[in-house]
């Protein structure tokens, strides 16, 4: 491009393009925008505009008076060029009318025209149904984020933000920023640590989540607090994981946990309502976190469709099959779930089950087909006619369906059915895309055994209050106690986790000790807390949603790259800022920071997350 006089912009814009389709025909505006296409029939030149609410047509046509100037800027125009644009809006011809286009039946007639900026090619063109490598979008972002598609998602994540704000300021809650530097704490996933100038040698981690810091708002006295907060976690990635998220973060004072849970499911009534135009039915259906593992295999299930596991422990006990009585008799269970439809499937597609089966630790799913002239299976021989009848009748299965059995310890063959019930869903279309079944999971177990570590860890996070019921338990039996927790899940995904809060001192120092903290310890890294402890803490419970997922979920995206404006990649890398990257030896040393040489990679112990 050549150098040009740096001039003001002479056009400036008077309307958005879907104003247009609000103005009276002969209406003189001025648009600003992106050049999308540029069609040339000689004495006439078409010009798709673009902006950020719209598309519509530019005529530039010497027989209807477009001055020179103008024409002579449209004969130049390529894809992307910036350009204003003044002219009147008016009717188009019946036979030119493009229904493809909100702005279908308009068109603006050129009286003026302005090249703002020039553009180089693109590398892809900015277009919705653009077939482009996931990594070229990321790398030049900025231009992927001009297609509609990406536009209008961003948008809805605004809408749903502002509609979180609007409830949550009408019923009392009051928004706080909580530090971005803060400590690190143990019993989370990995912390992002930011080394001290001022104190070398000492670090500030990224806050995993605000949880101290709402809590401690809570004996502040604030009562209803909330926060769109960013928060960082060092862990593995997937489709639905980034390193830095957004969630809308709560705590409570005084308010019990059916009245929290009715609040919140009154707030996505709300949010569904005035974002999507949908109406949500309440109360949202409960699950004990034993219920959810039992029937569907997952503290998550997706409820769009049945396909429940049935226990048929009892009814196979005694049998001679060798798999079966070994499971039993090492306390292990049978558990059946049924494949609508599929009695007819290949050896191959069963071969492929088996092999599906063995990525959880079993040996194989055993199938008994139900067909029309009878129960076809591998294992028939080992049961009575009448047994596999009543195995087939407590899953539910009729003639024409697949029934598949598992045999284990009980985690790995829950684990194992709750993967094949999602897959069964998916392969055989069973979900409703279009709806939103939202599920309360509650009671789930306070703490759980890391065989690794060879000690107690918390299952959600060390402030979550037990049961009153369970309480004396803790030091007897903390496997059998269970949490004031609960979890949001919506169409398979775990939208929210929460808990009622510990709020005395006696009691989260009972929490420390048995995850393993000596008194010096839970010292050392919450005596903060315990401190704020003593002096007159309410009862306090809160929740925290994930607002990227929530976004995916509403706006029907698979991915959660595709609702953050700047994400990173599966590696957690950002490919057009090129971060993470190296800093300078002159920064190092400024920090008083080393860095050792290295050393091959040796895989790191795993990483319970926070939740």
């Amino acid at each position: 491009m050549s150098e040009t006089t740096a001039t003001p912009l002479r056009l400036v814009r008077s309307h958005w393009v879907a104003d247009t389709l609000q103005v009276p025909p002969g209406t003189r505006v001025v648009l600003s925008g992106w050049v999308q296409r540029r069609r040339d029939l000689g004495s006439i030149v078409f010009v798709d505009l673009r902006d950020r609410t719209g598309l519509i047509q530019l005529v530039f046509d010497r027989a209807k008076g477009t001055p020179e100037a103008a024409m002579k800027l449209a004969d130049s125009l390529r894809s992307e060029y910036v350009v204003s644009v003044a002219g009147a809006v008016v009717r188009r011809d019946p036979h030119t009318v493009n229904p493809n286009i909100a702005t279908g039946e308009i068109e603006l007639d050129v009286a003026d025209a302005e090249l703002v900026n020039a553009a180089k090619h693109p590398p892809f063109a900015i277009e919705d149904d653009a077939d482009v490598d996931e990594a070229v979008r990321l790398r030049y972002r900025y231009l992927d984020l001009r297609r509609p598609q990406m536009q209008s998602v961003l948008a809805l994540r605004h809408r749903v933000f502002r509609s979180f704000r609007d409830f949550l300021d009408r019923h009392g809650f009051v928004e706080v920023e909580t530090p971005i530097l803060t400590k690190s704490t143990p019993e989370g996933a990995r912390d992002y640590v930011v080394p001290s100038r001022l104190q070398p040698g000492s670090f500030y981690a990224l806050p995993q989540s605000p949880q101290l810091f709402k809590q401690l708002l809570m004996v502040a006295g604030l009562e209803r607090y909330y926060q769109i907060a960013r928060c960082f976690r060092d862990e593995d990635l997937r489709a639905d994981r980034q390193p830095e998220f957004t969630q809308l973060d709560i705590e409570t004072s005084f308010l019990p946990m059916d009245g929290l849970l009715s609040l919140m499911e009154e707030m996505f009534v709300h949010v569904f309502r005035e974002v999507l135009g949908v109406e949500l039915a309440t109360p949202f259906q409960r699950l004990t976190y034993r219920e959810a593992m039992e029937r569907y295999g997952s503290d998550k299930p997706d409820l769009r469709f049945g396909l429940e596991l049935a226990d048929v422990g009892a009814l196979v006990a005694g049998t001679e099959f060798r798999v079966f009585q070994d499971a039993l008799a090492k306390g292990g269970v049978v558990k059946a779930i049924r494949a609508p439809g599929c009695a007819g499937w290949t050896r191959k597609q069963l071969d492929d089950l088996n092999a599906f089966a063995a990525g959880f630790g079993l040996k194989g799913f055993a199938p008994v087909a139900l067909q029309e002239d009878g129960l076809k299976s591998p294992i028939a021989k080992f049961f009575a006619p009448a047994q596999l009848e009543a195995v087939a009748q407590a899953a539910g299965a009729e003639r024409g369906d697949l029934l598949l059995l598992a045999a284990g310890p009980r985690k790995t063959v829950l684990q194992a059915l709750g993967a094949l019930r999602l897959k069964l869903g998916q392969q055989l279309n069973l979900i409703r895309e279009d709806e939103y079944r939202f599920l309360w999971v509650v009671d789930f177990p306070l703490f759980a055994f890391d065989e690794e570590l060879g000690r107690w860890m918390a299952e959600h996070h060390p402030f979550t209050m037990p049961r009153w019921e369970d309480i004396d338990k803790m030091e007897s039996d903390p496997g059998a106690v269970r949490a004031q927790a609960y979890d949001m899940v919506l169409n398979g995904y775990e939208l929210a986790s929460g808990s009622m809060r510990i709020y005395r001192r006696d009691i989260q120092e009972r929490m420390f000790a048995v995850l393993g903290f000596t008194p010096e310890e839970a010292r050392d890294k919450f005596g903060f807390l315990l401190d704020a402890f003593e002096y007159g803490t309410p009862p306090h419970g809160g929740i925290a949603f994930g607002v990227d997922r929530l976004v995916m979920l509403m706006g029907g995206r698979k991915s959660l790259r595709e609702v953050i404006a700047f994400p990173k990649t599966a590696s957690g890398s950002d490919v057009m800022m090129g971060a993470p990257s190296e800093i300078s030896q002159e920064q190092l040393d400024t920090l008083q920071i080393a860095l050792k040489p290295q050393r091959p990679s040796v895989p790191s112990a795993p990483v319970r997350p926070a939740r």
